[in-house]
């Protein structure tokens, strides 16, 4: 992943860890001082987010402790992970902007492109100026590669 990727997955941890995770405890704690938990909305609300949060912490030190930090900026030449894309569609000449990162960085509504989707398949080893075919849920498209960078 990008050195941007697992920092943003580090400061999430360290969220859930110190804000997110003693403010379950804390409402689970002045639930209980309710009465009969078997009827406690409140209770069973913090529960079930306490239980999100200890797996979304689970998740993310697995992530973190198995995650190799990539710097894009020391590769050039054609696409590869890290890179940069801005491309055109041949179809409506929309231009688009991607960089391919790692599953759990993707972000296609932020420009982060999963590197196995179907489109950054197509793309790896491709140069400026190449024409990509990508078969998609929507039907076959096809790109431009107009630049890459690796920033």
């Amino acid at each position: 992943m990008t050195r941007a990727g697992f920092t943003a997955l580090d400061e999430e941890l360290k969220l859930l860890k110190s804000v997110e995770r003693p403010a379950v405890i804390r409402a689970i704690a002045e639930a209980r001082e309710h009465g009969d938990l078997s009827e406690n909305a409140e209770y069973h609300a913090a529960r079930e987010k306490q239980s999100f949060i200890e797996g979304r912490v689970k998740e993310l030190e697995a992530l973190i402790s198995l995650a190799e930090v990539i710097d894009p900026t020391k590769f050039s030449g054609s696409i590869k992970f890290g890179a940069t894309v801005t491309l055109v569609d041949e179809d409506t000449d929309k231009e688009l902007t991607y960089q391919i990162v790692g599953e759990p960085e993707a972000d296609i509504e932020h420009g982060m492109l999963n590197i196995r989707s179907p489109l950054a398949r197509a793309l790896i080893g491709k140069d400026e100026g190449d024409s990509v075919e990508v078969k998609t849920p929507g039907g076959q498209r096809s790109y431009e590669v107009v630049s890459v960078r690796f920033i």
